[in-house]
């Protein structure tokens, strides 16, 4: 019987310069996608890190204007404000916001905040208090503060009116016509106007038409009971004007408006979303609220 020969192991070629070349390459355009995907994912950590990643958040949201730090570390991304919203009105946050992914937001230029739930019912629904159990009342809000961002495109500073779909038949955002249905938001499409002088912003300002409901309530002794109910299910009766129509006299003879933003704003961002003029005539600043803007 004949014997096995060990086996011999058999010895690596050296690389050739040329191979040595590609190798190196390789390592190197490996190296550059490893940074380039930790530089992208930090992009998207670095603003949670730093509390400033804003964006129009829920009613409520634990946030000063220029830090979400506490709000980012309260909410839990569960959606239960997006499950109760009666308007739709509340998203969360996909891929492109880097790790506030889940984060609730609301885009009001698609569709605002207009407080159809009355009670709060996104502030009720969160679990963690990241939207806050201590905000009683929509006119308490601070989600952000309004402001006339294009003076010479408002319909109401050039002294026109406005007749038809605020935003067109395809647009598909909702708002609550107390006049129409008290308790159900319809599409702003099914709701055409006819306005002398544009007055949208102010017409369905939320915080405005709160006022009207208390005035004509105070003006009723039969409605005063009413009127305390309606205190105690969460609508500050009278809350401060958020945003009124003054005029302009530029001596041309022409009947022009402002839109001037008051106190009473709380950033809802209905005014951005009504707004019949592409872009948008007013809009929601992030960086300022009612009570930064007072104490300026």
């Amino acid at each position: 019987m004949s014997e096995k020969k060990p086996e011999t192991k058999r010895k690596k070629r050296p690389l050739t310069p040329k191979r040595r070349e590609q190798s190196r390459r390789e390592f190197l355009r490996a190296s550059v996608l490893t940074v380039g995907v930790v530089g992208a994912s930090l992009l998207g950590f670095v603003p949670v890190i730093q509390g400033n990643a804003l964006r129009l958040r829920p009613p409520g949201a634990l946030k000063t204007p220029d830090d979400e730090q506490e709000f980012f570390a309260s909410c839990i991304k569960c959606g239960q404000c997006v499950q109760v919203c009666p308007v739709e009105a509340i998203k969360l946050a996909d891929l492109p916001d880097g790790f506030g992914i889940g984060l609730p937001y609301i885009d009001a230029r698609a569709q605002a905040c207009d407080f159809s739930c009355d009670g709060l019912q996104c502030v009720l629904a969160c679990p963690t208090g990241a939207l806050t159990h201590d905000l009683d009342y929509p006119a308490d809000t601070r989600m952000g503060f309004a402001r006339l961002s294009r003076p010479k495109a408002c319909l109401a500073m050039q002294g026109k009116g406005f007749k038809g779909q605020a935003r067109g038949p395809d647009y598909e955002g909702l708002l609550r016509y107390e006049e129409v249905d008290r308790w159900n938001p319809i599409p702003v499409a099914d709701y055409p106007y006819d306005l002398e002088i544009c007055d949208l912003c102010v017409r369905q300002c939320p915080i405005e038409i709160r006022i009207t409901q208390c005035e004509e309530n105070a003006s009723d002794s039969d409605q005063q009971q009413l009127a305390r109910v309606a205190q105690q299910m969460g609508n500050e009766c009278p809350p401060k004007h958020a945003i009124t129509l003054e005029p302009v006299d530029l001596g041309d003879g022409v009947k022009r408006m402002k839109p001037v933003v008051q106190e009473g704003c709380v950033g809802c961002g209905v005014c951005e979303m009504i707004c019949p003029v592409e872009s948008a005539a007013i809009v929601i600043d992030l960086d300022k609220n009612a009570d930064t803007v007072m104490e300026g």
